[in-house]
């Protein structure tokens, strides 16, 4: 057998396939020469590179923790309760990926930042809709930030859908009832468009099988309240980076889009998702 080249140029028997009719296969798949052209930029700062394609990879990862979550919303709503948990173990090692994204940014000085700045003119993340469907899964929902997507029916349609659809918390609470547990009807029946607020009786539930994490009969459920209590503690931890980069970049000027900034995000940073979880713990 005669001597090849193998993908590297280098001598061997056996070589990958180099000789396509049209695009790769991966290409095709990955769709690379699409996401590698996605940056205009707006400025001729070379640092207006890194906060796009930072702000991109951000969008990808809300898009794959929303199927997570999604995946385990529904696996929950058929008792799968382990498929569930799958997902959202997953989402933990993507959310911890997301959390990363604010590391190239995280050292902006306000100078390096304001050199590109007015590219993003009205520009601002709470836009972002795969953002606002990670919130909605988590039940902070508000019909109002369905309004800056009124001229994109797609993704105005996608928001409305997912408003009005239980939240991840709303089918855990749902499973706790189904399996015994006293759930109020009031918090099983709310209002699913509002935003959930918390309810003791539900904490006396999450008290009671913290109290008792050997118990055969809802282990399973101690265990998938510690994987959301997990899931919780790294949303709070994207929101206290997300404030601190904002901090060090622009300290607490008005945000872009006209949003409040600094400000805003403090008040985000203050708040726990799955509140139950965390209130619980005072009392096991």
């Amino acid at each position: 057998m005669s001597k090849t080249l193998d993908a590297s140029g280098v001598g061997g028997s056996e070589t990958p396939n180099l000789d396509f009719d049209g695009t790769t296969p991966y290409e095709d798949y990955v769709q690379a020469d699409v996401l590698t052209h996605l940056q205009h930029l707006r400025s001729d700062d070379p640092g207006e590179m890194v906060f796009l394609v930072t702000t991109q990879v951000m969008e990808l990862w809300f898009t794959v923790i929303v199927h997570e979550w999604e995946t385990a919303a529904k696996a929950l709503r058929e008792d799968r309760i382990q498929v569930a948990m799958d997902a959202l173990k997953r989402s933990l090692r993507e959310l911890e990926a997301l959390n990363a994204s604010w590391r190239p940014l995280a050292q902006l000085t306000p100078g390096q930042f304001n050199a590109y700045r007015a590219a993003l003119g009205e520009g601002s993340g709470f836009q972002s809709a795969m953002y606002r469907r990670m919130e909605f899964l988590l039940g902070e929902k508000s019909a109002s930030m369905l309004v800056p997507h009124r001229g994109a029916p797609r993704v105005h349609a996608e928001l409305e859908k997912a408003l009005h659809e239980p939240s991840l918390y709303d089918e855990v609470l749902r499973l706790l009832a189904r399996r015994g547990l006293p759930v109020p009807e009031a918090v099983l029946n709310r209002d699913l468009s509002q935003r959930y607020e918390p309810s003791p009786e539900v904490e006396a539930v999450w008290t009671g099988l913290y109290a008792a994490p050997d118990d055969n009969e809802t282990v399973d459920l101690h265990r998938l309240g510690e994987v959301l209590t997990d899931v919780a503690e790294l949303v709070w931890r994207w929101r206290n980076d997300h404030l601190v980069a904002t901090r060090r970049a622009m300290g607490a000027k008005t945000g872009t889009g006209g949003s409040a900034g600094v400000t805003w995000l403090e008040k985000r940073a203050t708040k726990n998702v799955f509140p139950e979880l965390w209130t619980a713990r005072s009392y096991v």
